[in-house]
């Protein structure tokens, strides 16, 4: 493989010294970027987008054209594990993803399969594959996958849902059921992450965007648990160096201390905690990721500044911090006002790295 010319973002990722505070942003090869939208055009749909290698990776590569950000992350989909499951994944417009066969009985769990990245997946080991290649050493390549709590609740509900009330009504009155479906999905999260490692990936991230929505106790049992059941699974060397794991639990901020005990080696924040008190609880035991406020990029870029700075100082000096949005970067937002948080942030941190 490449030497890699830049691995400020995977030395942050251990908690090893780097001389500024690394960045990327979630979504960041998405809607908000020009080019991104011609791409999209030209492949016909936003999942023919994601089955195409090629374009795939062209798309991942663009915005590391205009920003110097310190990582590429995979352009996929979660939802792409549960089509492979054999769910029949669809878009309808205006109303966001749906499977023609949701998850709601013994029989339906008995009926999806566990796919093989190589075959089912094979698009996105292709993809994972071509962008390492094209890379060329620049920057580190994420991988990702959504977490087993956050896709069962596609799968159950047959698509989004704003009360989960199927996939509760599941965790409440048939808990053997959802724990039946949970394990399914967290060993095959496993394969794909495993395979996006074998294929490249140099970092992986488990996005669990709806974590927040349980309580405490339903989220150990329903969530966590399966995390830490990916993070034991995971190929954790490759290419002769760790693969750090990171964690992100969308409204999640109270189980930090938790979700560090883990294994994993980073945790992501949204932005309704401040970065002070997530390192308090996790007690510098894992980097940590974030965290600030999508529509920040909606200001200007002067006060875009002023933002970045009250995030690096609520982290405060050491190592271990990755800048990121508190979740993905917004459709609407100028591209101008993302390269200046990036620059501020290149800029503002090395005085907390002396």
């Amino acid at each position: 493989m490449t030497e890699l010319k830049n691995d400020v973002f995977l030395r942050a990722l251990m908690r090893e010294p780097v001389d500024y505070t690394p960045v990327w942003m979630m979504r960041q090869a998405g809607r908000y970027l020009p080019e991104y939208r011609e791409t999209r055009a030209r492949a016909g749909s936003f999942m023919d987008l994601c089955r195409n290698p090629e374009l795939a990776c062209e798309v991942t590569l663009q915005p590391l054209e205009r920003f110097p950000l310190d990582a590429a992350i995979l352009f996929s989909d979660i939802l792409t594990i549960p089509d492979a499951m054999g769910l029949g994944l669809y878009f309808s417009e205006g109303e966001g993803p749906g499977f023609e066969r949701p998850v709601r009985t013994e029989e339906d769990i008995e009926r999806i399969l566990v796919p093989d990245p190589e075959q089912e997946l094979r698009y996105v080991m292709d993809a994972v594959a071509l962008i390492r290649r094209e890379l060329q050493g620049r920057v580190p390549l994420i991988g990702f996958s959504g977490a087993p709590w956050t896709l069962a609740t596609y799968m159950v509900e047959g698509g989004s849902t704003k009360n989960f009330a199927l996939t509760k009504a599941m965790m409440f009155d048939r808990p053997e059921l959802m724990h039946k479906l949970l394990t399914k999905i967290a060993d095959t999260v496993i394969l794909y992450l495993n395979g996006q490692i074998a294929r490249g990936a140099q970092a992986v991230m488990v996005f669990d965007t709806w974590g927040g929505v349980l309580s405490p106790a339903d989220f150990r049992e329903f969530s966590l648990r399966y995390m830490e059941r990916i993070v034991e699974g995971l190929t954790r060397e490759a290419d002769g160096r760790r693969v750090p794991v990171v964690l992100f639990a969308k409204g999640g901020g109270q189980w930090l201390d938790r979700m560090a005990e883990t294994g994993c080696d980073a945790l992501g924040v949204d932005w309704t905690m401040d970065l002070a008190d997530a390192r308090r609880l996790v007690k510098d035991k894992v980097a940590l990721q974030g965290n600030l406020d999508p529509c920040t990029l909606y200001a200007s870029p002067e006060r875009i500044e002023r933002e970045v700075g009250r995030v690096l100082a609520s982290y405060g000096s050491g190592p271990g911090h990755v800048f990121n949005l508190g979740h993905g970067i917004h459709p609407d937002v100028n591209p101008e006002h993302a390269a200046a948080m990036v620059a501020a942030v290149h800029q503002l941190s090395r005085p907390y790295h002396a």
